[in-house]
């Protein structure tokens, strides 16, 4: 295996270019959907990597409970620096899992939280919550209880009929496209490494622009859901459901307004062809891609080759 099986471990900084200019150039859903499928694959590729690392690395250390077999020579000769790095890994793969622990039970908490405020009220699609604090956001729907939209009296207020009707649109479109799924992913994988952060970011802003397109295509009228959108993000401050979509500071509101000012992007899965702008995101999107599959290939390999060694030195 060799300096190989590192590979997934600095691969993910090619997402980079793709994060940045994906969310510029593609369509939201598009850029939403390919930044959070490289940074899926680009997390688990690394957490396999750095798994293989604490087996082949840890395996020669006293009290070990892996086999005896397995700290065999041509078994630590697989990996570089294999004492080193086999310790170095431990801690780097429990921190690893606390953080995904911390994600998911922070998540759920949220949830949790958001539902005991809409306790005692009529189940209806639309939750409004008596509460002079502006704020709004679609809260997906769990085993026992449906997908709803909630909204304060005092963001109600603030805001135009017009206005609300985008609003609404803008939260359906959340609840539609499973935001908060797309959104658990982001953080898992910014989670399982510190360079898929920037995915994080970006995909964040751009389930905020995606659902801003779809309202914008059901009012018919963008000006409107700009008004709307500026509207809503500035005055929606503090939000009792931080980490729900559309709740989570909304990404920058300047962007997202110059944005549905400007005409509406191409739906296609790619960028327009023929412009600097396609160009340079084809070619990010085009070099992120080999980087996953760089990353996946390094770690199949290397788990592959470590099965074979493992299995040769292992005795029946």
């Amino acid at each position: 295996m060799g300096f190989f099986v590192l590979l997934p471990l600095v691969l993910p900084v090619t997402s980079w270019p793709a994060a940045r200019l994906a969310e510029r150039h593609l369509h939201p859903r598009a850029a939403t959907r390919l930044l959070t499928g490289l940074g899926v694959v680009l997390a688990l590729c690394s957490t396999v990597c750095l798994g293989l690392l604490v087996v082949v690395g840890t395996a020669q250390l006293p009290g070990n409970p892996l086999p005896d077999a397995w700290s065999d020579p041509e078994v630590r000769a697989a990996v570089p620096y294999d004492e080193a790095l086999g310790q170095v890994s431990i801690p780097a793969l429990a921190l690893l899992l606390a953080a995904g622990t911390a994600t998911l039970v922070r998540h759920g908490h949220t949830r949790r939280r958001a539902r005991q405020a809409l306790r005692g009220l009529r189940s209806s699609p639309v939750a409004i919550l008596p509460d002079s604090a502006p704020y709004a956001f679609a809260l997906p729907g769990g085993r026992r209880s449906r997908a709803r939209i909630v909204v304060s009296t005092g963001m109600l207020e603030a805001l135009e009929p017009a206005e609300r009707r985008a609003l609404f649109a803008h939260e359906r479109a959340h609840l539609t496209a499973r935001h908060s799924r797309t959104l658990l992913l982001a953080e898992l994988a910014a989670a399982a490494h510190p360079f898929l952060r920037p995915l994080r970011t970006a995909v964040a802003f751009g389930v905020e622009r995606w659902a801003d397109e779809e309202a914008a295509r059901e009012v018919g009228d963008r000006v409107l859901t700009a008004r709307a959108v500026g509207k809503a993000g500035l005055l929606a401050r503090r939000s009792p459901a931080p980490t729900v979509p559309a709740a989570a500071g909304g990404g920058p509101v300047p962007r997202r307004v110059q944005a549905l000012l400007a005409p509406a992007p191409a739906a296609g899965l790619l960028p327009p062809h023929g412009t600097a702008s396609g160009l340079l995101a084809g070619l990010a999107a085009w070099f992120a891609a080999a980087g996953a599959a760089t990353s996946a290939l390094s770690s199949a390999n290397a788990a592959i080759a470590l099965a074979v060694i493992l299995h040769a030195a292992t005795p029946l």
